[in-house]
């Protein structure tokens, strides 16, 4: 989708800090992080949110989900939050499925 930020970082047309690309996800960077590392994990093509990605191509899903444990490794992190917003009430701002992986400081629950 021409208008979704998620989808012109995928087509390479705007600058990210990625970390890992396959021909089913890729993961970058965060610009506004709320933890020391906050990594985002898309899939390629453009679902709504992770449910309807995962109705839709729920290979794909898994493949994000699978790239969450890959970028966190690689980031060094053991413990790791994985945080799928659906909807603009949940926090969702850009409506193109994604992940964001958290870590590197105590995210114990409930937050504080």
């Amino acid at each position: 989708m021409p208008d979704c930020i998620f989808c012109v970082i995928v087509s390479g047309e705007i600058p990210a800090n990625i970390v890992l690309r396959t021909p089913e996800v890729v993961a970058f960077t965060d610009l506004d992080p709320k933890a020391p590392t906050h990594i985002l994990v898309i899939p390629t093509e453009h679902h709504e949110n992770a449910a309807s990605l995962a109705v839709a191509n729920p290979v794909q899903a898994a493949a994000v989900l699978a790239a969450t444990e890959q970028v966190a490794t690689e980031a060094g992190l053991s413990d790791y939050r994985i945080v799928f917003n659906t909807g603009a009430e949940a926090g969702q701002s850009v409506f193109h499925a994604h992940a964001h992986v958290l870590g590197g400081r105590n995210l114990g629950w409930p937050p504080g």
